[in-house]
């Protein structure tokens, strides 16, 4: 690395040079790292400005002990390579529970299986038939339809027609999303949103019967201690910790992408020849201070995410049962999702041994008595959503969300709450937002080519690929790349890979034959002399004569992804 670079301001003179920089320990992070360490060739580093690592999969604990997750994170994967990481940081049978999705939409007082679209026999007749009137129409229309939805909102009235669009569809998704279906994209969709069969909602409707468990996330499961975030904090145990640095001194100040350095929070200075950024794009180009680029990224959207919580002294309700996470398309609640925490493992509350006060009762009036006393205990996690086009009052939140509880019957008003939770994430949700292709196909590839990778939810703002084994896998296939030129599966082809069972890595062998190989040396490779968008050629003996790169990482070639990929 030259030396005669002029100081960044702030330094302190003190310099690390690393082959490959990892911005962001939450699960892309920790994937990027997972696999430069399994692949053990060029020298890497990952840094974070938490103490703890995990991200957006992170989990607080109330003083009170209650346990909230950073919104409703449950474990379910497409990647063998993923569930192999996950079981190698808690292997044991009791480090999880198991779960059946049990999940409801919460519809005119009553409670309707989810998906919705799928269960409209559970609605009230009149209901029923507006939104089977405008299944009709919408099959009818699709049979002769030449062109592509323009936006969510046409797809929604294509597939579903406007009975649902009006009654769930339209409601609902604003309340997620914090903007109108019609600013909406709708190639994200995949797997995300249950298109109903006509005939069979038909037919359930006539027969009063329900639809069975759809989506990839019908079984599911939770770690018994500490949340979620516990997932990643066993996970970021597995890699060396010589490798890391968290905390004040893993916080970046600046990002010198033509000097390929990176200034962080203790004064430190960075050199790297390739970067794995996983913070959000649009603070990356902040702190990179390019004009063009935050230009750039400011047509990107994304909405604020409150998380609220509520611990309740007594056993669980009878109306509340075995449920997992609800859904409120209606006005009479702020939230637009509601999980029943407590229900995930009997560790995300407070032992009922624990004598705790009461802070109110759900109405909001005063307990008669101050007194501490012992649970049980169980608790709901709220989720509501804020933009510029969906403002909130922050200041009454907990107040409206906590009525909200009672206009839905979660809880009545003589409840007694013992711990209350509020906290709002700036990011929450990458919005696929109409011009959000628009920006992506110009902003990453302008960061590639000054040898920035940026991948993760926001770090590469694509939701349809945000769930955890997708962000963690998107940091894999990065490092992959980067060492060998690999094709990004999970970034460019979301349908490819949530339609079928990614095998091809795995932990045990999942370094394929890099594994006890031998390196001969590492360079940076430029594209002319043979290099895959400047991948940094490593070059073990076993395989060094081997002229395709790609397979030799274990996964499909660019041309047979392309090949096999849904058009």
């Amino acid at each position: 690395m030259a030396q005669h670079k002029r100081q960044i301001s702030k330094a302190n003179g003190q310099e690390i040079d690393v082959d490959v920089l990892i911005i962001g320990a939450g699960p892309t992070g920790l994937g990027a790292a997972k696999r430069m360490n399994q692949i053990n060739g060029p020298s890497w580093m990952i840094v974070d400005s938490n103490e703890t690592p995990g991200g957006l999969a992170s989990t607080d604990c109330t003083p009170e002990g209650f346990l909230y997750d950073v919104g409703g994170h449950v474990i379910f994967s497409h990647y063998k390579y993923f569930d192999d990481c996950i079981d190698e940081a808690l292997p044991n049978d009791d480090d999880w529970y198991h779960h059946q999705r049990i999940s409801y939409v919460r519809y005119k007082g009553e409670w309707v299986p989810y998906p919705f679209q799928n269960n409209i026999s559970m609605l009230p007749k009149e209901d029923q038939i507006t939104c089977l009137e405008g299944m009709i129409d919408a099959t009818l229309e699709a049979r002769v339809a030449n062109t592509k939805p323009k936006d969510f909102d046409e797809w929604i009235l294509r597939t579903q027609g406007e009975g649902l669009a009006n009654c769930f569809m339209r409601p609902y998704n604003y309340k997620v999303w914090a903007v109108p279906t019609t600013k909406m994209q709708c190639a994200w969709l995949g797997e995300r949103v249950a298109a109903p069969n006509l005939k069979l909602v038909t037919r359930n409707t006539i027969l009063n019967k329900t639809a069975g468990n759809w989506g990839p996330n019908a079984t599911f499961r939770f770690p018994a201690h500490g949340g979620t975030g516990n997932i990643w904090i066993q996970v970021a145990k597995t890699i060396p910790q010589k490798k890391t640095r968290f905390g004040e001194n893993g916080r970046v100040q600046l990002v010198d992408a033509d000097g390929h350095r990176v200034l962080l929070g203790d004064g430190t200075t960075v050199n790297y020849k390739k970067l794995i950024n996983t913070m959000a794009v649009d603070s990356l180009v902040e702190h990179m201070r390019d004009p063009e680029l935050v230009n750039l990224s400011k047509g990107l959207f994304y909405s604020t995410t409150h998380v609220i919580g509520v611990g309740v002294r007594g056993s669980r309700p009878e109306r509340i049962g075995d449920k997992c996470w609800l859904y409120f398309p209606e006005d009479n609640c702020p939230f637009y999702r509601a999980t029943i925490f407590s229900n995930y493992s009997p560790y995300n509350q407070p032992d009922t041994s624990k004598k705790l006060p009461t802070l109110q009762l759900a109405d909001g009036s005063q307990p008669s008595s101050s007194e501490a006393k012992e649970g049980p205990y169980w608790s709901i996690m709220l989720e509501v959503s804020e933009s510029s086009m969906k403002p909130v009052d922050n200041a009454n939140m907990l107040r409206d969300c906590i009525a909200g509880l009672i206009n839905t019957d979660m809880l009545r008003p003589g409840d007694e709450i013992v711990s209350t939770y509020h906290r709002a994430f700036d990011h929450g949700y990458p919005t696929p937002s109409l011009e959000r292709e628009g920006v992506l196909t110009q902003l990453l590839p302008k960061l590639q080519a000054k040898d920035i990778l940026s991948r993760g939810r926001f770090g590469s703002w694509r939701y349809e690929v945000g769930n955890q084994d997708h962000s963690f896998m998107l940091g894999v296939e990065a490092a992959d790349h980067l060492v060998n030129g690999a094709a990004e599966l999970t970034l460019n082809y979301p349908d490819f890979v949530n339609t079928r069972a990614n095998t091809e890595r795995r932990l045990v062998d999942g370094a394929q034959m890099f594994v006890g190989a031998k390196m001969n040396g590492f360079e940076e490779e430029e594209q002319a002399s043979g290099g895959a968008n400047g991948s940094l050629a490593f070059r073990p003996e076993a395989v060094k004569n081997n002229q395709d790169s790609e397979k030799v990482a274990g996964v499909p070639s660019m041309k047979a992804a392309r090949d096999a990929a849904p058009v």
